[in-house]
């Protein structure tokens, strides 16, 4: 059994060595058998060992094995030691094997010794991206699920404002290669921070990324596939594919899949939607339709149609007046909660994004009555929206600083703009639409 005095006494020996360390193959290997001793000397070991690594390379698998003995030790103290040094084992071909065991040790519970894994993963990465990356890419594919769950989360918060001389191109092609066979089967929280990370890489930032960031979003989402609005995992996957694509949206990287899937698919099923919070889901969908019809493009085969399908939509939310109220013989408004403001807004918004593009739908002339019914409606719910400011301003008068901080007044701040942006809508589509039947 080796001592401590033995692993002091060959400690010297190699120290002193200088030129000729490599004569000292016998001193190492007593350091080598240090691993199995006592918790004083497998700590030594696990310092001396990976200080000279280097000068004995017929002895590098030997070493390798007793640094990653000691990563598996039982003393924690021992473990985090190994783990430090682990680094200095990361030289040429040797590399892709630590980076692989670095990964398989991402999964310890112990604060500290997690951090350690970070530190030397993130130590390696800036000596060979490709190398580790391989390590890590490996363990996600293949590796246990607490391991590919670490590994991913690891990719997607600490690979992100590298500098172009670690995430250079051909690094960058490398790590979206492997995360499209990686994307092939991932669940919703793995979907996120894969593509929080592919959005992060330089190269990915151009209008031809961003396009193929895109495309990647649309295989998710898969909408080839009719709308199951009773299935909990249809829901979620196409709400989190909607809401990674959403930034990724421009002028020149249009949303027309998505809005036209939004409007055939959801808009008809909206009401079937069965999860833990129904409501918040319908307009969650409705406000993410909302923001990609700012980027619908030029689809005429089916501009028609959806625009139906949003116009009726709106119209289930928006109601007729009273026959008392539209023969002027009475001035009484909806009662608050019967006009979905929320709802309204987002559909509204829509509908002026999609429409604008066929103005025919309303003002074409065997239009006639559903323009005639549309401005009814577009006026009974202004006025109620307009009753609904004058409470909202009347209960928000006078008050400013904290008063503004509780949740019922944010509450109705938010009311307040929502009601706003309705009046601007409607004032907007009398303008556009109607009056070019006058």
């Amino acid at each position: 059994m080796v001592t401590i005095e033995d692993l002091y006494k060959n400690y010297g020996i190699l120290a002193d060595a200088q030129d000729d360390i490599t004569q000292h193959k016998p001193a190492y290997q007593v350091i080598l058998e240090g691993v199995k001793g006592g918790a004083k000397e497998k700590r030594l070991a696990a310092q001396f060992i990976p200080k000279f690594f280097k000068h004995f390379p017929d002895l590098a698998e030997n070493a390798i094995n007793a640094q990653l003995d000691l990563c598996e030790d039982e003393d924690i103290s021992i473990r985090r030691q190994a783990i430090k040094e682990l680094p200095q084992f990361a030289t040429g071909e040797n590399l892709p094997r630590i980076a692989d065991v670095l990964t398989q040790l991402l999964q310890s519970d112990d604060q500290t010794e997690s951090t350690l894994v970070n530190h030397a993963l993130m130590g390696i990465f800036k000596v060979d991206a490709k190398g580790t990356l391989g390590g890590l890419f490996a363990q996600i594919l293949q590796g246990e699920d607490v391991v590919r769950e670490r590994a991913i989360r690891f990719l997607s918060t600490k690979l992100r404002n590298q500098p172009d001389d670690i995430l250079t191109k051909d690094v960058e092609d490398y790590i979206l290669e492997e995360t499209k066979k990686v994307l092939l089967d991932v669940n919703g929280e793995e979907f996120v921070q894969l593509m929080r990370l592919l959005s992060g890489l330089h190269g990915l930032q151009s209008l031809a990324g961003r396009q193929q960031l895109v495309r990647l979003v649309l295989e998710q989402a898969d909408l080839r596939h009719t709308f199951s609005p009773v299935d909990p995992d249809a829901v979620d996957r196409l709400l989190q594919c909607t809401r990674q694509a959403l930034p990724l949206f421009s002028k020149n990287v249009q949303a027309t899949p998505f809005v036209t899937y939004f409007c055939e698919q959801v808009l008809p099923n909206l009401k079937a939607l069965s999860t833990e919070e129904t409501n918040n889901v319908q307009l969650e969908f409705l406000k993410l339709l909302a923001e990609m019809s700012a980027f619908y493009g030029s689809e005429m085969d089916k501009l028609e149609t959806n625009m139906q399908f949003v116009f009726d939509k709106l119209m289930e939310y928006m109601p007729l007046p009273p026959e008392e109220i539209e023969n002027g013989q009475g001035n009484a408004v909806p009662d608050e909660p019967q006009l979905q403001f929320s709802v309204v807004e987002c559909l509204m918004f829509t509908f002026h994004q999609v429409a604008r593009r066929s103005q025919a739908f309303l003002t074409a002339p065997d239009n006639a009555d559903r323009l005639k019914d549309f401005k009814l409606r577009l006026q009974y719910f202004a006025r109620g929206s307009q009753v609904y400011i004058k409470q909202l301003r009347a209960a928000l008068q006078g008050k400013g600083g904290d008063d503004l901080k509780t949740e019922e007044n944010k509450i109705k701040v938010v009311a307040l703009k929502i009601t706003n942006n309705i009046n601007i809508l409607i004032k907007g589509t009398l303008h556009q639409w109607l009056s070019c039947t006058q």
